[in-house]
């Protein structure tokens, strides 16, 4: 039979020992300094000036003096001199000067990596998450940095009239907003009082054109072959108050023209320059790109649909590129 336990080495008290309370209380030490172990220090080299009864330390590497050659050893002041406990993989202690834990590798004491997060249901920094803010931080800033590369914040909704957005609040009454909400057009909003919410520019998922609904500026680029129309939903307000610049791949040929009024057709256009003169025609009703005349262009409003619309013709015997811009609402 061994003398000594085979994991603490504690000794065993032996047949027919004399002396049994002296083997029992060396092992009763033992424990008493190993068993919930907490140091006040895993810093210092060499012992204290004045340790009291029961103190205990893990020795830093390159210990001296009293602690020389006991490096990452467990020290133990009792009865007036130092006993030594060298520790096996896997101990753990708390130390009370910092209020760490760390944990003896085989080689050395470290402060133990936290294990993954996975399927946490709640993270509160420095305030409590709760079921619908499950992330919750309260800090004077927030951090997403880099790993070597670029950085991506990612809000993934469910579906296309589910809402991914941005809510800017001031005393947690929302002041603006920006994201995709109930769509897929990414759109800004503001609100002075957190209720009602004012749309102040749109970009359409589709094609990118962007609106500004409060006061509209649109812009459009469009190639018509000859003899062909485009048209499309009149991205202001009905009654208009626009003003359209309409310029060409072709030099010297610009326009700049009004829409004003409560929508019907060429009585709401008027132009204030054409370049070449002649050129622009205002009709009303849908354009199939034979019904202007030929050599120029021509601009309608179409109001016997669901919507308004405005159709663009190209008669100029000619594929062109034309540019519209907007400004008004």
């Amino acid at each position: 039979m061994s003398e000594t336990s085979p994991i603490l080495s504690l000794p065993y008290i032996q047949p027919s020992q004399a002396q049994k309370h002296v083997t029992h209380n060396e092992a009763l030490r033992g424990l008493d300094a190993i068993v919930q172990l907490a140091v006040i220090s895993a810093d210092l080299t060499a012992p204290p000036a004045t340790p009291s009864e029961g103190d205990r330390y893990i020795v830093a590497t390159g210990a001296t003096a009293g602690w020389s050659g006991q490096d990452n050893a467990v020290a133990v002041w009792a009865d007036s001199a130092w006993t030594f406990h060298a520790p096996l993989t896997g101990w753990r202690a708390d130390v009370q000067g910092s209020g760490t834990q760390v944990r003896f590798d085989g080689s050395t004491w470290a402060t133990p990596g936290l294990a993954p997060l996975q399927n946490v249901a709640h993270v509160g920094v420095n305030t409590t998450a709760d079921d619908t803010n499950r992330l919750s931080v309260s800090a004077p800033a927030t951090l997403l940095n880099n790993d070597g590369g670029g950085h991506q914040l990612k809000l993934n909704k469910n579906g296309q009239t589910d809402t991914a957005s941005l809510l800017f609040q001031t005393g947690f009454s929302g002041r603006a907003e920006m994201g995709t909400a109930g769509n897929d057009d990414f759109a800004v909003k503001v609100s002075a009082n957190g209720t009602l919410f004012n749309t102040a520019l749109v970009a359409d998922a589709s094609d990118g054109a962007v609106r500004f609904p409060q006061g509209k500026c649109y812009f459009d680029e469009v190639f018509i072959a000859d003899d062909a129309a485009y048209g499309f939903d009149i991205p202001f307000s009905d009654p208009a108050r626009i003003m359209m610049w309409l310029s060409l791949d072709l030099a010297g040929q610009f326009y700049l023209f009004s829409i004003t009024g409560a929508l019907t057709g060429a009585s709401n256009l008027a132009a204030m320059f054409t370049s070449p003169a002649g050129s622009l025609n205002f009709l009303t009703g849908p354009l199939d790109g034979t019904t202007g005349s030929d050599d120029a262009i021509s601009i309608s409003i179409d109001t016997t649909g669901v919507a308004p619309r405005m159709y663009l013709e190209n008669r100029l015997g000619s594929d062109r590129m034309f540019t519209m811009s907007t400004l008004g609402k």
